[in-house]
């Protein structure tokens, strides 16, 4: 496995873009449109044979990392760190460099499927469920039929060996996609990119948490003038409060009081 110093190195030269530190977490300063077109120039590098590795999240995988000095050093050797969540985006205006705005998993998604449609690239799937995955193939077969499925594969809910994951990196591998789109759930699918990224010769990999339950259309999304307001995070929890009440009504208070103390000059996370 990479050294620490490499992983650093790595992110350094990733995709060139200013960044904000939010406790700790290098988070680029990225539209939507900006993060594709970088997902799209390392496609086009294909013959750099260096897997890239993207991050979509927002207060949640930061506050992991804050918590958690090795998963912060996971998600800082991200080439690509999207903002996706409100969060983040105010707090980089209280230190006064704004992000431009939010980069939820699921619109990163469909703005690539939407230029994969013309472009002809191939997707592999990774995660959620064996329904989500089906729902998610018609879905994509319908709307974006200029986009090729190059695999789905949804890992079986059981303790998986050292072995097993090597097959599936092989099984992807074998199936050439474009990106891998990864749906394992924080912080799994940051640590399963991250453990295998020298083995898998894609050229892009991205963590997207629940983005394949929207994107099929199984799990129904915040209207957008409530995601605009910073808001979907308040419909996520009444649509799935059992999932998500710990994580919002009681992670998500204790990493605004921390994030708001960095920002006050009260406390500093080790970088």
């Amino acid at each position: 496995m990479q050294t620490h110093e490499a992983a650093m190195d790595r992110r350094e030269a990733g995709c060139g873009l200013p960044n904000v530190r939010i406790l700790g977490c290098r988070v680029d300063r990225v539209t939507v449109a900006q993060a594709v077109d970088t997902i799209e120039g390392w496609i086009a590098e294909r013959w750099r044979e260096r897997c890239r590795f993207v991050v979509a999240t927002g207060f949640h995988g930061i506050w992991e990392a804050h918590k958690s000095a090795a998963f912060r050093g996971v998600l800082n050797s991200a080439d690509l760190f999207c903002p996706d969540g409100i969060a983040p985006v105010w707090l980089s205006r209280l230190q006064r460099e704004p992000l431009p705005g939010r980069v939820p998993g699921p619109d990163l998604l469909t703005e690539f499927l939407a230029r994969a449609d013309g472009a002809g690239y191939r997707s592999f799937f990774l995660g959620d469920t064996d329904d989500t995955l089906a729902a998610l193939r018609c879905r994509l077969e319908s709307n974006y039929p200029g986009h090729r499925i190059a695999g789905l594969f949804s890992p079986p809910f059981k303790p998986r060996e050292e072995r097993d994951d090597l097959e599936l990196v092989e099984m992807i591998n074998q199936a050439r996609p474009d990106v891998l789109w990864v749906a394992l759930g924080l912080p799994k699918q940051e640590w399963w990119i991250h453990r295998y990224r020298e083995r898998l010769r894609v050229p892009v990999a991205v963590a997207v948490g629940a983005a394949f339950g929207f994107v099929s259309g199984r799990v129904s999304r915040a209207p957008q003038w409530l995601g605009r307001l910073g808001f979907e995070w308040a419909w996520r929890l009444v649509m799935e409060p059992r999932k998500l009440w710990r994580r919002d009504l009681i992670e998500g208070p204790r990493f605004i009081a921390h994030a708001l103390m960095e920002c006050a000059g009260l406390g500093r996370t080790n970088r």
